[in-house]
């Protein structure tokens, strides 16, 4: 059986002990070591035509891809950011335009978007949406639509 520590008891013995746990959040999924997320497709500065589905392939080495909810060691799944930085890494990503979910273990997809210059990143993230500790993300790249 588990035993609960008050909140005011457990926030003293931090303290004690090198204060609070840092945003890099303390209950996060270990990130396997040398995982390497990246862009395969498009390429930084690439001029794609307007009008047309931009396919996106998600490239990653040293980790497997599982879907929401399935916990499995050094495994996650990934996350297009469109237009946005990074969100805070203690949290749950956000599920909206700029930020894509691909719970189901996706490896690429296709996006539109209207004219004009965009960023794209990579993020990945465990069974919860949460990302790993420590977080892993490909390079930002920046991409033209004309």
């Amino acid at each position: 059986m588990r035993k609960l520590i008050p909140a005011a008891a457990l926030a003293a013995s931090l303290l004690l002990i090198g204060g609070m746990p840092s945003s890099a959040i303390a209950d996060a999924t270990p990130a396997p070591a040398h995982a390497y997320l990246y862009i395969g497709f498009p390429n930084n500065n690439q001029v794609l035509p307007a009008g047309k589905p931009i396919k996106v392939w998600f490239g990653l080495r040293g980790m497997g891809v599982a879907p929401r909810g399935v916990k499995f060691p050094n495994s996650g799944h990934h996350h297009l950011l469109i237009d946005t930085d990074l969100p805070p890494m203690d949290k749950e990503i956000p599920n909206d335009r700029n930020h894509l979910h691909f719970g189901a273990g996706e490896t690429e997809t296709t996006i539109e978007l209207p004219p004009g210059k965009h960023t794209l990143q990579l993020l990945m993230a465990d069974d919860k949406h949460i990302p790993h500790n420590p977080p892993i993300y490909s390079k930002k790249i920046t991409i033209y639509v004309k």
